[in-house]
């Protein structure tokens, strides 16, 4: 968080993933959607990204490549983000991210640090993608559970952001990677 006013505040976040469903289209979605998740649990809004890829050229087609970006541009457009360019680099396994750049107005920013006991903690998606997406790759997962989790990584935050600070929530995050407890020990 850069402030720049006492009311505006630029918010930067960078999220890259590792391909978490078969389809690159909506891997893409889903590392778009999840990048711009960081801003949205600040308060923030997010305005523009920068895509970073890496990618095994020599042996899988450039289409996977495209159909994944497409993805992603289709997300960050839904979100009202525009995507101002990118780097990638050749690498042996697949990875995709975003660069994301918002504003907050740093007196209504919600954070990680501030709850206290007998604060209510409210959910805004189901939990358990992450052990899904593992099982998936073990081949032990339904394939029910893996659409719904697939639909509900591909789906913003948006909304959830925009009632948390009408609210006035003082303490939110981005619960992906760390998976509930470790985002809950971190609030803890």
């Amino acid at each position: 968080v850069y402030r720049l006013t006492p009311r505006r505040a630029l918010v930067q976040s960078v999220d890259v993933f590792t391909p978490v469903v078969d389809d690159a289209y909506a891997f893409g979605e889903i590392a778009a959607a999840n990048s711009v998740s960081d801003i949205y649990a600040m308060g923030g809004k997010p305005l523009t990204a920068l895509s970073i890829v890496a990618f095994p050229i020599d042996t899988l087609s450039p289409r996977i490549m495209n159909r994944m970006l497409q993805g992603g541009v289709d997300k960050l457009r839904e979100a009202g983000v525009a995507l101002l360019g990118g780097h990638s680099i050749k690498d042996r396994e697949i990875k995709l991210g975003f660069a994301v750049t918002g504003v907050v107005d740093p007196r209504k920013m919600t954070v990680n640090s501030k709850a206290k006991p007998g604060d209510v903690l409210i959910l805004t998606k189901p939990i358990g993608t992450g052990t899904l997406s593992f099982a998936r790759q073990i081949g032990r997962a339904p394939a029910a559970g893996l659409a719904e989790a697939e639909a509900s990584m591909r789906a913003l935050n948006r909304a959830a952001a925009e009632i948390m600070t009408a609210a006035g929530v003082t303490t939110a995050t981005d619960i992906t990677g760390f998976g509930l407890a470790g985002h809950l020990g971190e609030i803890a």
